[in-house]
């Protein structure tokens, strides 16, 4: 993940309110602005396109490593492992 300096999180964080505020939400509607930004503001080539994808991906890899494992982690302490030991 880049750590992006913070005098620039604090423009971007007023953007990630600001999609909060419009009920952006991870069931099409999150897809359509990605979409829709690269539709409209990545000059197309190749290499934008691919950059851009990677930027989702490692966005995604993130979000697996940094969020989702530990929650995984948590259940699995809170409800047991799915594997019995033998």
């Amino acid at each position: 993940m880049p750590y992006v300096k913070r005098h620039k999180r604090l423009k971007l964080d007023k953007l990630v309110d600001a999609m909060a505020e419009a009920g952006i939400k991870a069931d099409g509607d999150l897809n359509y602005v990605l979409y829709a930004f690269c539709k409209r503001h990545i000059e197309p080539s190749y290499g934008n396109y691919k950059n851009y994808r990677g930027e989702l991906k490692e966005c995604h890899d993130e979000i697996g490593r940094r969020m989702l494992a530990p929650y995984e982690d948590e259940k699995k302490r809170t409800n047991g492992d799915i594997y019995k030991s033998k």
